[in-house]
């Protein structure tokens, strides 16, 4: 039965206050959060409590492809402390769910597509009765043949993952397993290459990398007196959620109220929707408040990977370096449900020629359905693989050419007013060459770092480290280069928005802003950056940040580089309403007593309002005394468009960013172990909000580009489609003794379409970082290595 009263849990987020003298734009203010995440004292939605909740747990498929036989749920109801235990035949609504194709369902029906697919769900007191009724529960399956791989998942008597629909694609693809197909044709690529002096080609694949975030999926969902429900819950897209949520409920959406808990990291992996409808239905179904929290081994399962891809690419060039032309397939492993396939498939084809100036290319790029585990939204979304693959050819074409590689690849670097292969003009800074020249510029670390006047060699700077594997024999310094082009912001034609509701009144005699909006705070910073737009746009010192929740229009993903873009764009034009709001209830007030309130340029500054020369008229205070002002507005960035699903031609980004890095390594080349010394960066932010967190954010993508470079990666057996490694003792991701020094540098090139000229910086440092390591690896060993990530045994012959 459901509660009669709605209670607030415990660790539920509160309005966090900046009180700051200063701290506008373009300070280094600290975040808020900080403390608390380094004392471990910040609440995150693992730490949720309720009194009287129940646990949630979900029993997961064994097998990667089975239709389902039976499934009997007899022995785990019989358990005490158990209230409830589900299947699809107790579902209460729609039992599919996908965030471009509803083709995901809740619980499998049918068959099981995957390894690790939700097939059964339970409620009990304690969270380890949960998991052994859980066990208790029996299935029978009868296997299927997996499809692991373009060839099984496009023969002409392929097994359909999907069979018997089709509305799980996108239309325009010539086998029901690719659930999308980008093609971009510009001018004549086989003519361009009879032009060319040297050609170069080669096949990479690039591995299947996780998000690796520490916390793991978790939530409470507690059932309300109407009949609705409150979800607390760790989200990148709390509007996203919702919208596929209350159909799986069979509720209206105001009856599904969402609030956002603490976030443990995300990169893409929370974007797609995890325990939010499971633990939702557990809770209508036993009228009391429901708790979930994967377990590691579990959290491999319970959300979408970066898709694994093989890319065939063919570079022409002049016997001084001019590109005449390009030719790409791109095959990207969707896994077994859409998630963001075939937004992915867009970026990776239409940003698959990097940041050159090339006038003839051929791309092809498609997504594919297979049993392979689920892929979708992941840091650098697509650009990712291709950046590794065209990198790599520039190497390939340099060292053909005789060229130095910085060289080939700053005689080819677009710039502004360069046309994409989609035809669409680059319309603001793009300073490919500069940023080549910093990184190269910058000073080499010292060789031989191990070595000390006197003493025995620090083995901590040695490849293999503290496992004493060689004291400098057998070691080889190489350095490498890369530069790489991502999108920022949702792209062709997205109607892409973000909502702010910004409030200012007197308290305490002093005036203060709260800004609500419902952008997921995942780690990126975003609430201090909201609070120092408010400060600079309202003139206040003291900002009250309200919680992320539904109650306010969707703030759209903490994704894409786009949320100091679209949410901060946001804010700025709902504050810019408020502060004309103001002054003209000032006007109204005050004109009368001073013709500056008529005729100058008046703002708020320091808590009052000023002219533009700087007089003081009255403070803000006196200006509301016991108003309030309170707008809430959506607001959107340029519009965008499809692109064309035969010629790919079509304005299809907002915007465009630009990372550089240069990587410094020392290979043992007798064990293949390698330690990466150095992994500069340069990167234009175009405004640097919060210089603080932007060097952070661009540190941070730099080391996981690092590390599906040389460990990260999900393997999945070839003949069951199983994954091997779930878990943090067997996938491999950096620790503080895995990370180099990452020196920065960026560089503030305003785009004048953006608000304060800002550009996306959380993705681009993430796309070359992985080739640079690779190049740089290549320089150390002479070997080729089209494949991430490096692994010993590639280095030692031993594959």
């Amino acid at each position: 039965m459901a509660q009669n009263t709605r209670t607030t849990p415990v660790g539920t987020p509160t309005d966090v206050t900046q009180n700051h003298v200063k701290g506008g734009i373009g300070e280094s203010t600290l975040r808020p959060d900080g403390t608390l995440k380094v004392t471990g004292e910040f609440a995150y939605s693992s730490d949720m409590w309720h009194e009287d909740m129940l646990w949630g747990q979900i029993l997961r498929s064994t097998v990667a492809h089975a239709e389902l036989v039976s499934i009997d749920t007899s022995e785990a109801l019989a358990m005490d402390g158990v209230y409830a235990v589900l299947t699809h035949e107790d579902l209460p609504a729609a039992k599919n769910y996908g965030m471009e194709f509803q083709d995901t369902p809740v619980l499998a029906y049918g068959k099981v597509r995957h390894h690790g697919e939700p097939v059964a769900l339970v409620a009990a007191d304690h969270p380890e009765t949960a998991r052994r009724a859980a066990a208790k529960i029996k299935i029978e399956y009868r296997e299927l043949p997996v499809i692991t791989d373009e060839a099984s998942a496009t023969a002409p008597d392929a097994i359909l993952v999907h069979e018997g629909r089709d509305d799980h694609h996108s239309g325009h693809v010539p086998h029901p397993n690719i659930v999308h197909r980008q093609p971009i044709i510009r001018g004549n690529a086989a003519e361009a290459a009879k032009r060319a002096d040297v050609i170069v080609t080669g096949e990479y694949t690039f591995g299947m990398q996780d998000q690796a975030f520490l916390g793991p999926e978790s939530g409470l969902a507690v059932p309300a007196e109407d009949g609705g429900v409150d979800l607390y819950v760790a989200t990148q897209w709390l509007h996203s959620d919702l919208k596929q949520i209350a159909p799986c409920l069979g509720l209206p959406e105001e009856k599904v109220r969402m609030t956002m808990a603490g976030v443990g990291g995300a990169f893409g992996g929370r974007e797609d929707i995890s325990m939010q409808i499971l633990a939702s239905i557990l809770a209508l179904r036993t009228g009391k408040p429901v708790k979930m929290v994967y377990n590691r081994y579990e959290s491999f399962f319970g959300h979408v990977h970066r898709h694994p891809a093989k890319l065939w690419y063919e570079h022409g060039a002049t016997k001084d370096g001019k590109l005449t032309h390009m030719k790409c397939k791109i095959v990207l492993d969707g896994g077994a449900y859409a998630s963001s396939t075939a937004s992915v498939v867009g970026n990776a084809s239409s940003l698959s020629v990097g940041p050159y100036i090339i006038e003839d290319v051929e791309i092809e790029a498609i997504g594919l359905y297979t049993n392979n585990p689920p892929c979708g939204a992941m840091r650098g979304f697509g650009a990712v693989q291709a950046c590794f693959a065209y990198e790599a050819q520039m190497d390939k074409l340099a060292a053909k050419l005789g060229m130095d590689p910085v060289e080939l690849r700053q005689l080819n670097a677009m710039e502004q007013g360069t046309i994409m292969p989609t035809g669409q003009v680059v319309d603001s800074p793009a300073p490919v060459a500069e940023l080549l020249r910093r990184v190269k510029a910058r000073p080499m670390p010292p060789e031989r770092q191990w070595e000390t006047a006197g003493e025995s060699a620090d083995v901590r700077a040695l490849p293999g480290g503290l496992s004493n594997t060689t004291h400098g024999e057998g070691v080889v310094r190489g350095v490498g280069y890369a530069v790489g082009i991502k999108n920022v912001g949702f792209s062709e034609g997205f109607d892409d928005y973000s909502t702010a509701k910004i409030r200012i009144e007197v308290i305490n005699g002093e005036a203060v802003a709260t800004v609500h909006t419902a952008m997921a705070e995942v780690g990126q910073g975003g609430v201090t950056i909201h609070a120092q737009i408010a400060r600079t746009e309202l003139g206040v010192q003291q900002v009250t940040i309200h919680p992320a929740d539904t109650q306010v229009g969707s703030a759209g993903s903490t994704s894409a580089g786009r949320q100091t873009y679209m949410t901060g764009g946001a804010i700025k034009n709902s504050c810019e309403i408020v502060r004309e709001e103001v002054l003209e209830i000032g006007r109204r007030k005050f004109g009368s007593y001073h013709p500056a309130w008529a005729n100058a340029e008046l703002l708020l500054e320091g808590g009052k309002v000023v002219t533009d020369g700087g007089e003081a008229l009255a403070t803000i205070a006196d200006v509301l005394e016991d108003r309030a002002v309170e707008v809430e507005e959506e607001w959107r960035h340029r519009p965008t468009q499809a692109f064309d699903l035969v010629t790919g031609q079509g304005d299809g980004h907002v915007q465009y960013a630009f990372a550089a890095h240069r990587a410094v390594v020392e290979v043992d080349t007798e064990l293949g172990l390698v330690k990466v010394i150095e992994l500069a960066c340069a990167q234009d932010v175009g405004k640097a909000v919060n210089p603080l967190s932007v060097v952070g954010q661009i540190q941070g993508g730099t080391t996981q580009g690092l590390g599906v470079a040389v460990m990260e990666e999900i393997i999945v057996d070839p003949k069951t489609a199983k994954v091997r490694n779930p878990s943090f003792t067997d996938y491999l991701i950096p620790t503080i003794l895995d990370t180099p020094t990452i020196p920065v540098d960026y560089l503030e090139l305003a785009d004048p379409n953006a608000p304060y000229g800002v550009r996306g910086i959380g993705e681009a440092p993430t796309l070359s970082s992985t080739p640079a390591v690779l190049a740089a690896i290549r320089a150390a060993t002479g070997l080729e290595l089209n494949k991430t990530p490096v692994r010993p045994e590639a280095l030692t012959g031993t594959l």
